[in-house]
């Protein structure tokens, strides 16, 4: 049986190569058109891609994981890809974490941290295992995020592809809790350590109370 992902893991990619793309200023925005032809962000093909992958999030279709890879390994190519791995990480949190009532994201922020993070860690567990493929785990006074699996494994040079995963963890813990500490890569596949895994500190900022 082919190895499948979420469809929001493949529109995250994507949405990061345009939104990375897109013209910033008027001078750029003038030549829209030239742009398209030297800009992968900017390009039909990108278009339709993001569309068939959105659409596929609407009716909770899983494309093969062989198609995340290979976007990527395009994006590794760029000179830019860890920016873009790192945007894509951002978004695919944002995203996942809409699933999580306007209540419920509420109380965590709110409520003493003895009562908000057990609740944090419960859908920290979710959205990393239905959008990621990851196991966490808590040890102490940190967030373990273990990807057996990685999409971006050997995509780019100098382990560019790992912050994928880094910005996921990274941005979902400042979402759930109000901020986070240090997170850092601790195992990585690539040195021949079984497993990619990412440690984040329970660390909100401006919360003395947690």
């Amino acid at each position: 049986m082919a190895v499948t992902v979420d469809p929001l893991l493949p529109l995250s990619l994507l949405e990061a190569v345009r939104t990375i793309d897109l013209p910033t200023g008027e001078l750029e925005t003038e030549f829209v058109h030239e742009l398209r032809n030297k800009r992968l962000g900017l390009s039909d093909t990108v278009f339709a891609q993001i569309k068939r992958y959105a659409d596929a999030v609407k009716r909770k279709q899983r494309p093969q994981a062989d198609e995340a890879i290979a976007l990527a390994k395009l994006i590794g190519r760029r000179p830019d890809a860890e920016d873009v791995f790192r945007e894509a990480g951002r978004f695919l949190a944002r995203q996942s974490y809409q699933t999580i009532s306007p209540f419920t994201r509420r109380m965590m922020l709110s409520l003493p941290a003895i009562i908000a993070r057990p609740i944090a860690l419960r859908h920290v567990r979710r959205i990393t295992k239905r959008y990621v493929a990851g196991a966490i785990r808590r040890v102490g006074s940190t967030i373990l995020l273990e990807v057996r699996d990685s999409v971006t494994l050997d995509a780019a040079p100098r382990l560019a592809g790992c912050t994928y995963y880094e910005s996921v963890l990274r941005e979902l813990m400042q979402l759930l809790v109000g901020g986070v500490g240090a997170v850092d890569q601790v195992r990585c596949a690539s040195r021949g350590e079984g497993t990619c895994e990412w440690r984040a500190e329970w660390r909100p900022i401006g919360a003395g109370r947690r």
